[in-house]
C-alpha cells in the first residue's frame, strides 16, 4: 500500500490524513512535501478556517520508517540531511500557517510523529493514546523541532528524560503538563478535534491569525518590542470589518458571522 497524505474538507476544517496503516502511518519524504502543498492551498482558501492532522486506522504516526533510514546509511549523508529539510519544512509550515491545526492522536505518535504532533496549535488525544520520544532506543536524536518544543514547554529534568529514555509517554501525561489539550475515549479524538474546528471556524479568522502570529513571535521576543507588536496587531485588527461584525452581536446580544 502507497503512503500518501489523504485531504478532504468537511465543512470550514480540512482533514490531513496520514496514509500508512501497513508501517502505522510512518513517514517520508512525499507526505512532507504534500504537507506542505496542502497548508498552502488552505491559507489560499477563505473556506478553509482551520485543519486536522490525524492517522488512517488505530495510529496517529510512528514517524520515519526505520527501513529507509537503513538504506540511507548507505547513501550519501546529504540525502539524509534533505529528507530532515522536507519534513522541516512541513513542521515550519504548520508553524507558519495563519489558520488553527489541530492534531487528532490514537494509538500512539512517535518519533517524528511527536514531533508533528506538538506542531500543531491543539493537540487533542484519545486518553489511551501514547507518546515517545523514541529516538534514542536506535542511538539516534531528535528531529521536527521535538527537542525544541519540550524544551520550551517543560523543565530541562523532564524534557530529558523523556529524549534520552526514549520511554512511552501516556497522552494522560501530556495532559497534565499541558501538552495535550483535551482528552477524548478511544477511538474519539478526531470528532473531539473537528469539534474544536467547528468552533475555532466560528471565531474571526484575522484575529485568531494574529494569535498565533503573536505566540510564535513571543518565545523570541523582548516584552518592549512584543508590546509594540500586540498594539499593532489590535489596531489592524479593530480596524477590520470583522470587529465591527463581532463588537455590533455582542452589544445586540446576536451571534456574528464573520467574515
Amino acid at each position: 500500500m502507497t503512503a500518501e497524505l489523504k485531504s478532504r474538507t468537511e465543512g470550514r476544517t480540512m482533514v490531513l490524513t496520514i496514509s500508512n496503516p501497513s508501517m502505522r502511518n510512518a513517514l517520508g519524504p512525499e507526505m512532507y512535501a504534500a504537507g506542505v502543498e496542502a497548508l498552502n492551498g488552505a491559507d489560499n482558501s477563505p473556506d478553509v478556517r482551520n485543519v486536522v492532522i490525524v492517522g488512517e486506522g488505530a495510529w496517529f504516526c510512528a514517524g520515519g520508517s526505520l527501513q529507509r533510514l537503513a538504506g540511507n546509511r548507505e547513501r550519501d549523508p546529504s540525502v539524509q540531511a534533505e529528507s530532515i529539510d522536507g519534513l522541516h519544512n512541513w513542521i515550519d509550515s504548520i508553524r507558519a500557517f495563519p489558520k488553527p491545526v489541530i492534531a487528532a492522536v490514537e494509538g500512539a505518535a512517535a518519533g517524528a510523529g511527536f514531533s508533528l504532533a506538538l506542531a500543531c496549535d491543539f493537540v487533542i488525544s484519545a486518553r489511551d493514546a501514547v507518546f515517545a520520544a523514541s529516538y534514542s532506543n536506535v542511538a539516534l536524536s531528535p528531529d521536527g523541532g521535538l527537542s525544541w518544543q519540550l524544551a520550551q514547554a517543560l523543565p530541562r529534568q523532564i524534557a530529558s528524560e523523556w529524549l534520552m529514555n526514549g520511554e512511552r509517554i501516556a497522552a494522560t501525561r501530556l495532559h497534565e503538563l499541558g501538552l495535550v489539550n483535551k482528552l477524548t475515549e478511544p477511538g474519539q479524538a478526531l470528532q473531539g478535534a473537528m469539534a474544536l474546528g467547528e468552533a475555532l471556524g466560528a471565531r474571526a479568522p484575522n484575529a485568531l491569525a494574529s494569535i498565533k502570529d503573536l505566540l510564535n513571535e513571543a518565545r523570541g521576543a523582548t516584552l518592549v518590542n512584543h508590546l509594540a507588536q500586540e498594539r499593532d496587531h489590535f489596531v489592524r485588527n479593530l480596524h477590520h470589518a470583522n470587529a465591527g461584525i463581532g463588537i455590533a452581536a455582542f452589544l445586540g446580544k446576536t451571534k456574528p458571522r464573520y467574515e
